[in-house]
């Protein structure tokens, strides 16, 4: 059963790729975008959730999630058994949800999709099964390692390591898996491996065959081990272990070839990036230090909300012929400004007398998405550089000012002392984060190793949220202004961007990275 429709509860089995957010489908964006519920395997990616529409609950199946049997018990890490999960699919689906059942991987690649969507038949519920890359497949790319070759290995199989309770101790043929012309993937084998190992070797596999563990593929902390199929078990074993989850690809691929693992020798690869922008701001720059190899830890500092009224902004907007120049203080400002212009049924012909003044390229950026041009941008990206620029224009002209709800009095005293009628309008309000996300409180446990701080109000916000948490911690900063900042609240940056927008604070990462 496979239609869809909008009165009618629905189950989608979704595979959420190998975990980089980045290798879901678009197929399965469009139906986490549509689900009304979420259940996902604690091995899925958590920033794949922020395809999700806000107030969607998401529960997760496993770990950080408790079964129907334990809600109260304090054990929140029992996985939910698979007969729980079908049973909450269809009692949800049949409450008129739809229900995403998100899923590591691909959900038929040792998903498990089979027995959900047998039950889900069983309870005439519809469904659709969307697929996902499987960890095997993405080693191709991620480590290197071609599974399949023209002169090494035509063929390919994929094997679990771990079999369902009841099965017969040696379901698999193993004499014809020691034989198999090709590459072994084995999934979850990672605590069966002297089983599966031993009875590879005893039925005429080479003890020197070549073998690649790979853990976490397409994450940031992704492990790449190579050894031979003797050592498998040894690396499994003892106080230093590879743990879960891993796969082992056993063949010639394994042993010397063409391919370098790209993903490991990213620049950034290995590095937890803690991204304090506002979430609507944040994606370009988190993009960014993703493909160069981070792991980017979203955790605003700061909200961007519209302004309490739009009476003055309104006013502003209608009187606009009597200004000569506007000036723009941030890329929100922009956004703010002239969204409300359209809004009020307006287009860019309504500025056609102002001169527009940008206070960096970032903002600079943001008129030109409305196809506008900056007419002034001063040499060095902060208000005091925008008054001297500014100073030999505004005599006797009337500036209308672009700001926040907070922020620095500079321009506003500066222009008037240079002789200019001055105007303020607030067009958004800048508030303070109280409280960390605990997916952000569970990675600084875990360590980070950079912060970054693209404005003062953020760096006020995150130095009060994080506190001690931020002292061994690399920062950067955009400007001298934030520097400033974090000079005078105890926490100096590391680096400072030369270039005052984001890809000159990712660029001193990297000029870091490499002293």
């Amino acid at each position: 059963m496979t239609q869809d429709t909008s009165s009618d509860g629905f189950v989608y089995l979704v595979g959420a790729g190998p975990g980089d957010p980045s290798y879901i489908t678009l197929r399965a964006v469009q139906c986490l975008q549509r689900a009304d519920v979420v259940l996902y395997d604690y091995l899925v990616n958590p920033h794949i959730l922020q395809h999700v529409s806000a107030g969607v609950d998401c529960v997760c199946m496993g770990r950080h999630g408790q079964s129907p049997e334990n809600q109260n018990s304090g054990d929140a890490r029992k996985l939910w058994k698979q007969d729980e999960i079908n049973v909450e699919c269809i009692r949800l689906a049949r409450q008129g949800m739809h229900v995403v059942r998100l899923k590591g991987g691909d959900p038929a690649i040792f998903g498990r999709a089979a027995e959900e969507a047998a039950a889900l038949e069983a309870a005439e519920i519809g469904y659709e099964i969307v697929p996902g890359i499987t960890a095997a497949l993405a080693a191709g790319t991620c480590v290197g390692i071609p599974l399949t070759h023209r002169d090494k290995a035509s063929a390919v199989a994929f094997i679990t390591g771990h079999e369902r309770d009841g099965k017969s101790e040696f379901s698999l043929d193993y004499k014809a898996l020691a034989q198999f012309p090709g590459t072994l993937v084995f999934y979850m084998g990672v605590t069966t491996s002297r089983h599966w190992t031993q009875a590879l070797l005893e039925h005429g596999m080479p003890a020197d065959t070549p073998v690649a563990i790979v853990r976490k593929i397409s994450c940031p902390e992704q492990i790449t081990v190579k050894c031979t199929l003797k050592e498998v078990a040894d690396q499994f074993e003892g106080e230093h272990r590879l743990r879960p989850p891993a796969i082992v690809i056993l063949g010639d691929v394994v042993g010397d070839n063409e391919l370098n693992s790209w993903f490991e020798q990213r620049p950034l690869f290995g590095q937890r990036i803690l991204v304090t922008r506002a979430v609507d701001q944040a994606d370009s720059f988190a993009q960014k230090l993703s493909q160069l190899g981070a792991e980017v830890i979203l955790q605003p500092a700061i909200e961007i909300r519209p302004p309490q009224e739009y009476e003055s902004l309104d006013q502003a907007i209608q009187s606009i012929a009597d200004v000569n120049w506007i000036v723009f203080s941030s890329g929100n400002g922009v956004r703010f400004f002239l969204n409300r212009l359209v809004d009020q049924g307006y287009d860019a012909r309504h500025l056609a007398q102002a001169k527009l003044a940008a206070i960096g390229p970032g903002t600079a950026a943001a008129l030109k998405e409305f196809n506008l041009k900056a007419d002034l941008l001063p040499e060095v990206y902060r208000a005091e550089s925008m008054v001297e620029a500014m100073r030999p224009y505004v005599a006797n002209q009337t500036v209308l000012l672009i700001r926040a709800s907070r922020g620095r009095e500079v321009l506003h005293k500066g222009l008037r002392e240079a002789g200019a009628n001055v105007q303020q309008i607030v067009v958004y309000q800048s508030l303070d984060v109280k409280q960390c996300s605990p997916s952000t409180m569970e990675a600084i446990e875990q360590g980070i190793d950079w912060v970054t701080f693209t404005s003062s109000a953020i760096a006020r916000s995150a130095i009060s949220l994080l506190g001690d948490y931020l002292r061994d911690v690399k920062s950067v900063s955009i400007s001298p202004i934030t520097s400033e900042t974090m000079c005078e609240l105890g926490l100096p940056p590391t680096v400072e961007a030369e270039q005052h927008d984001l890809d000159g604070m990712i660029q001193a990462i990297l000029d870091y990275q490499n002293l």
